[in-house]
């Protein structure tokens, strides 16, 4: 295996710093005995580019990225659905796991495009970096084309519009049903409340921050009777927004964590 060589521009947007080279025997090292260092790629944000599924280059729709953490995990949106994966960098090879993404209904282009993102990242994936671009490769020669993304700014959390795009569950994620997708939202107030609607019914309360953490109370709603399936989401937002949760924002996505586990993803809305 020859050495890999990180150029400047991704070293500047590492969130690790490679381990420098020693010897080894396993099967990180090369012929000469040295070890190879692990690819630059976790704490970027991926903008992937395009797939190449048996020698035809299939553009991605924008939006389309992918970011690899250092705790394993692997996250992005393949253009309508966000997925995540467990996902491994040893060398210059990234292991991804078995991707599970949301399911909501997209144009049919962009349907296509997903799926064939999906094939191609899962398994075991060379890598190569040069300058500020990564290029994953799968076993029988389809390929991943991605840049790095300029950070995007971290929304704030309070007087945006928060769409709700999906539920977690473990490491299950779901997006919202049909009749609800779009209509769930949060709107964090700087006076310490919280609004919204579940989809059914609007809903008010109190939301306490502090640091990274949350505190609903006096989370109440409108009474209004919905479908089955419109109640039933109302049902799982009103129980993660109920006591202490853990928040974060990376970018336009907010994440909400209840003790339980469970959770829910929401996106800030664009402004107009």
């Amino acid at each position: 295996m020859s050495r890999t060589r990180l150029p400047a521009t991704a070293l500047a947007l590492l969130a690790l710093t490679a381990t420098a080279c020693g010897t080894d025997t396993g099967s990180n090292a090369g012929s000469d005995g040295t070890v190879k260092p692990d690819l630059a790629v976790t704490g970027i944000d991926w903008a992937v580019e395009s797939v190449t599924v048996d020698g035809r280059k299939i553009p991605a729709p924008e939006g389309t990225r992918v970011t690899i953490d250092d705790k394993g995990r692997a996250s992005g949106n393949s253009g309508c659905n966000s997925f995540g994966a467990e996902a491994t960098v040893k060398g210059d090879t990234i292991t991804v796991g078995t991707v599970q993404s949301t399911e909501m209904a997209c144009e049919k282009d962009i349907q296509k495009f997903e799926g064939s993102l999906q094939a191609a990242f899962t398994g075991k994936l060379k890598g190569k970096v040069a300058d500020d671009r990564l290029t994953l490769t799968t076993a029988k020669g389809d390929s991943i084309a991605m840049s790095a993304k300029p950070q995007e700014p971290n929304a704030k959390l309070t007087e945006t519009r928060w769409n709700v795009e999906s539920l977690i569950k473990g490491k299950s994620v779901t997006s919202l049903p049909s009749d609800t997708a779009g209509k769930a939202e949060l709107i964090f107030g700087k006076d310490g409340s919280v609004g919204g609607s579940t989809s059914c019914n609007n809903l008010s309360g109190k939301a306490a921050v502090a640091g990274s953490t949350i505190t609903f109370s006096k989370v109440a709603t409108t009474r209004k009777m919905c479908t089955p399936e419109a109640m039933r989401t109302e049902r799982e937002l009103l129980k993660i927004l109920d006591g202490r949760t853990n928040y974060e924002i990376k970018g336009s996505t907010l994440s909400l964590t209840a003790a339980a586990g469970d959770g829910l993803e929401a996106r800030a809305a664009k402004q107009k």
